[in-house]
């Protein structure tokens, strides 16, 4: 059962960031083929450099292409529906935010799987929530949202952390998952609609 709850929730993540690629590719009035490109490279980016780092066997969309299906069905599908949007920049940071907190659990669940330690999961979470956009983002020419004054990273950490802590508890894994995603998606959601930073560095 836990097993299908972790298949799933990777499924849904991949598909919200390859909604949220083909949204950036939407906003520059880019062609169905850029859509997927961009849509499928937000999706799987994150989780590549993942599985690259933690040295697995294979990566995570190669031993089951299910994930890459899925990106590129989103995608094309975000081309025929994108028009019915009105704002489709509001759409883009709701379907990032709620990718990165898909992922940040996501990738603190498989890197415990690989090494116990905490400070690893947690930034494992951190580079699979953010590279996919990073990439997105670099592809066309703009600065990446991590980069951003906004919270975003933060909202990575602590999802990674109520995970941990959940996990740790030995509170049900599922919980463990829910608990996990409200808190990176609430903090970041927080920061969409009131505005939220940390403070700047001041020379």
């Amino acid at each position: 059962m836990f097993s299908e709850i972790i298949f799933f929730t990777g499924i849904l993540g991949c598909a919200v960031f390859a909604i949220s690629g083909a949204l950036a590719a939407a906003e520059k009035q880019q062609d169905i083929m850029s859509f997927i490109l961009l849509g499928v490279v937000t999706g799987i980016g994150g989780g590549t450099i993942r599985d690259l780092i933690l040295n697995k066997p294979q990566v995570f969309w190669l031993a089951e292409p299910i994930y890459l299906y899925v990106c590129v069905i989103a995608s094309a599908l975000t081309y025929f529906i994108a028009h019915y949007i009105a704002s489709k920049h509001r759409a883009l940071v709701w379907m990032d935010a709620a990718g990165m907190a898909l992922f940040s659990v996501m990738a603190t669940h498989t890197s415990l799987a690989w090494n116990d330690s905490w400070l690893v999961a947690i930034a494992m979470a951190m580079i699979t929530a953010s590279f996919g956009g990073v990439i997105r983002d670099v592809m066309l020419d703009q600065m990446p949202v991590i980069l951003e004054p906004e919270i975003y990273v933060s909202a990575s950490v602590t999802g990674s952390l109520v995970f941990l802590i959940a996990n740790h508890l030995q509170l049900d894994s599922s919980l463990s998952i829910c608990l996990g995603f409200i808190g990176a998606f609430s903090l970041r959601g927080a920061a969409i609609i009131w505005d939220l930073r940390l403070p700047k560095y001041q020379d």
